[in-house]
């Protein structure tokens, strides 16, 4: 295979590296916007199937020991309906697809400016050379 040859196709795979990235870091940021829905914005719960009157409740972070706040000890149906492990397990599903996806796109990146870089230092020392003949 020849130097250009290589070198297209090592540029090739660095496109591909880099896309993944930033594939993983656009999941990623679903998976926090997630969280911040679930922490964020109020709901309502109904307390039997086809409810006309929902509760209305609260915010799952905006919250002084408001209806969000009150567990299941207290029996409201606000307590119970988001709890904080739902909302942890998708921020702590998202560390990893993050670091991953830094990961790959740095990579990427790092792995075709590389490469931009060898192929100018080689047109570089084609220039020396025939200027110097």
């Amino acid at each position: 295979m020849r130097a250009r040859d290589y070198d297209l196709e090592f540029r090739d795979k660095a496109r591909r590296t880099r896309a993944w990235g930033t594939g993983l870091l656009a999941a990623a940021a679903l998976l926090w916007g997630w969280c911040a829905v679930l922490l964020l914005t109020p709901y309502e719960v109904d307390r039997k199937p086809d409810d006309k009157y929902p509760v209305a409740c609260e915010p799952r972070l905006l919250t002084e020991l408001g209806t969000a706040g009150e567990g299941r000890r207290t029996a409201t149906w606000c307590g119970s309906e988001r709890d904080w492990p739902e909302a942890l397990a998708v921020l702590g599903l998202s560390v990893p697809v993050s670091i991953a996806g830094v990961a790959l796109f740095t990579l990427g990146t790092l792995s075709g400016r590389m490469s931009a870089h060898a192929e100018a230092m080689r047109e570089l020392d084609k220039h020396a050379t025939a200027s110097d003949a």
